[in-house]
C-alpha cells in the first residue's frame, strides 16, 4: 500500500499504548507501535493481556481527528466500530467467521481471540485523538489455566503466521475501515455492520 502510515516495531515494552503515547507528537495518523514482547499489557479495567513473546500481535494504533475528519465525542462509538469491523475483515480473509462482543472484544464462537483497549483524548466536545491497543492471539497454543476461553488463529486454522506480515495485512484492513469515517454514508455502513455482528455476553452468538 503506497504511502501507508508507518509501523514501528519494538523488541520489548511495558505497554504499546504507553509507548505510542510517548511518541504521540511525532506520529502520523494511523501509525502503529508494535511490540514482540509486552511486559504489562492491559485489558479492560484491571485485567492484563497474556501473550507469549514473539507469537502474537500486541500493538497500538493512533487515530487522529480534526478538520479533515472531525469526530464528536458523542460519536466515539465509531472508533470501536472501525476497529472491530477491521479485525473481523482480517479474520474473515483467513476463513474465520468472527463476531464482536460488546463493547470491543472479538470472539470466534464462544472463545475470545482478540481484545481492544481504547483511550480517547478530548478537546471540548470533540475527540482529538484515540490510542487503540489491540492484542490478537495469532500463534498462541499454551494458555494459563485461569483464562476461561481463549483461542488463537493458529488453533483455528492449523497454520503458523509471520507476525510482521500479518500486522501489515491487518493495518491495511484498519486503514480501509477508517476511511469510511470521511462520509455520512460510510459512517452509516459502519453502524449497520457493527449492529449486525455484535452481541452482548448474555446473548448467544448467532
Amino acid at each position: 500500500m503506497a504511502g501507508a502510515p508507518p509501523i514501528f516495531w519494538l523488541e520489548s515494552t511495558d505497554s504499546t499504548n504507553y509507548a505510542l503515547r510517548a511518541r504521540l507528537r511525532e506520529l502520523d495518523n494511523l501509525s502503529i507501535v508494535a511490540a514482540r514482547e509486552q511486559t504489562a499489557g492491559r485489558g479492560q479495567g484491571t485485567h492484563t493481556w497474556f501473550a507469549t513473546p514473539g507469537r502474537n500481535l500486541t500493538f497500538s494504533i493512533l487515530y487522529r481527528f480534526g478538520e479533515t475528519c472531525p469526530l464528536a465525542a458523542a460519536d466515539a462509538i465509531l472508533i470501536t466500530q472501525v476497529t472491530t469491523l477491521a479485525l473481523r475483515d482480517y479474520l474473515l480473509a483467513h476463513g474465520v467467521e468472527a463476531r464482536i462482543k460488546w463493547p470491543n472484544d472479538i470472539w470466534v464462537g464462544d472463545r475470545k481471540i482478540c481484545g481492544i483497549l481504547i483511550e480517547n483524548s478530548l478537546e471540548g466536545a470533540s475527540v482529538r485523538e484515540s490510542i487503540v491497543g489491540i492484542g490478537l492471539n495469532l500463534n498462541e497454543t499454551g494458555w494459563p489455566a485461569e483464562l476461561p476461553n481463549p483461542v488463537s488463529l493458529t488453533e483455528l486454522t492449523g497454520q503458523r503466521y509471520d507476525t510482521q506480515e500479518e500486522l501489515e495485512r491487518l493495518h491495511k484492513a484498519i486503514c480501509r475501515r477508517f476511511g469510511l469515517l470521511a462520509t455520512p454514508d460510510g459512517r452509516k455502513s459502519l453502524q449497520e455492520e457493527f449492529g449486525k455482528y455484535m452481541f452482548r455476553l448474555h446473548e448467544e452468538p448467532k
